[in-house]
């Protein structure tokens, strides 16, 4: 009788453990922002247009990280960047050369560290993480925007340099008026 009650206990613990823990697998796919290597990105410029908005992050940067689990979790960011740009995260630390038809662009060691040529490029000499980068449908520069931003204010900027407006009025104008009336408080 003690050996049956022992057993009971005990497969009445097992059962309660491989039930009462929630799997870490989500039961749907969750949005993602569609993140593609520069080469990728530069490769679907050519068959369909769209702008490019690169990332560009360390491993070792503190705001990056920031960004990866609030902004770039956002859904209104995630759709948004998903349906208007080719998202690119390029780590400015990465020691593989990259491509760009007859250009190439390779790490510069220095110390012991450096950079990537191409995140000198893409942030005018002036490195700072995170950056965003945008480039238009060219691959041509519209502009580099370093620091973090929380969602609401990055969802702003993508939206204002996505649609164009850039081109149009100033961003505190569009800020103001323009996104408040086109995505009604988000």
């Amino acid at each position: 009788m003690k050996n049956l009650l022992s057993s009971v206990i005990l497969l009445s613990l097992i059962v309660i453990c491989l039930t009462g823990f929630k799997s870490d697998k989500p039961t749907a796919e969750t949005p993602r922002i569609q993140w593609l290597t520069i080469e990728q990105a530069y490769a679907k410029t050519k068959t369909e247009p769209r702008k490019i908005l690169i990332d560009v992050y360390t491993d070792w940067c503190g705001w990056c990280k920031v960004m990866d689990r609030e902004t770039f979790k956002n859904k209104a960011v995630i759709d948004y960047v998903n349906k208007k740009y080719y998202a690119v995260k390029f780590n400015a630390e990465q020691k593989q050369p990259i491509k760009l038809d007859d250009a190439k662009f390779e790490f510069i060691a220095e110390g012991g560290g450096g950079i990537h040529q191409l995140a000198l490029a893409l942030t005018n000499n002036q490195p700072s993480f995170p950056t965003t980068v945008f480039l238009d449908e060219k691959f041509q520069m519209i502009q580099p925007l370093p620091g973090y931003l929380k969602a609401k204010e990055y969802h702003q900027v993508i939206t204002f340099i996505g649609d164009g407006y850039y081109k149009k009025e100033a961003f505190e104008i569009y800020k103001s008026k323009t996104y408040n009336n086109l995505y009604a408080v988000k």
